[in-house]
């Protein structure tokens, strides 16, 4: 029978339970706790000032517009119809009033029928209110449309934010403008710098789609963490989790 050194046999039963010390260790060590919240973009909605029917979108879902761009065209004939009614009047009128034959408050109301008339035939062309992109478009040519009614809804990617709900004792290590850490759960290794730009004041119950540390029922205070966004790479939906003070 082969004589099998028990010296040899000591170095390898302490590297495994060396490794099997730390994988237990590895499986077991206290998790540190992220707060998530869902990434949203400031949203802007358009709508029209006058009722007409849609002539054309100039933009699609998804293009990247500025501020001034054209985004929808309406047909109105009837309102350019009286615009050019409201400019016959005007120029016979000025004749009128500056021969005496017309009272200047008269004539004032003309003019003014003629920059309203002018006014509302310039609301047949609607541009963006501000620079992004456009996320969603709601109707199509040839469609009526009135005040009111969204034609389209852009949004700011190159800026978001998120909510998360912490605890009552976690106020006292939040401060506006504070520098906070984020990342996605699908881009391990990949941290995104953002910053507390609101907390709320007021206390609500936690939101069904938030974690805490305790029970859901409990009372929370939402506090908004903004985060630049140049490379697009933060949309809204998606969850992500940001690092608070340990308590």
């Amino acid at each position: 029978m082969a004589h099998v050194d028990v010296r040899k046999r000591i170095p390898i039963v302490i590297v495994i339970l060396l490794v099997v010390g730390g994988l237990v260790w590895w499986l077991t060590r206290p998790q540190e706790f992220l707060y998530a919240g869902t990434i949203e973009a400031t949203e802007v909605n358009v709508s029209p000032a006058v009722s007409a029917q849609i002539l054309s979108y100039d933009v699609k879902e998804g293009d990247e517009v500025k501020a001034g761009q054209v985004l929808v065209k309406l047909d109105g004939p009837d309102i350019r119809l009286s615009a050019q009614l409201a400019e016959s009047d005007y120029r016979r009128g000025l004749p009128l009033v500056q021969n005496g034959s017309m009272t200047q408050a008269a004539f004032d109301q003309v003019k003014t029928q003629r920059e309203l008339a002018a006014l509302q035939v310039n609301w047949l062309t609607i541009a963006a209110p501000t620079s992004g992109v456009v996320l969603n478009k709601y109707h199509e040519a040839g469609e009526w449309v009135r005040p009111g009614v969204n034609l389209l809804t852009l949004g700011d990617p190159s800026r978001v934010w998120a909510f998360v709900y912490v605890e009552q004792p976690m106020l006292a290590r939040l401060s506006l403008n504070q520098d906070i850490e984020g990342s996605l759960p699908e881009m391990p290794g990949r941290s995104f710098q953002g910053r507390i730009s609101f907390i709320r004041s007021e206390a609500e119950f936690t939101p069904k789609n938030v974690q805490t540390r305790d029970e859901r029922t409990r009372l929370v205070y939402g506090v908004k963490i903004e985060f630049p966004n140049p490379d697009r790479i933060l949309k809204p939906g998606m969850t992500i989790e940001v690092k608070l003070p340990k308590l």
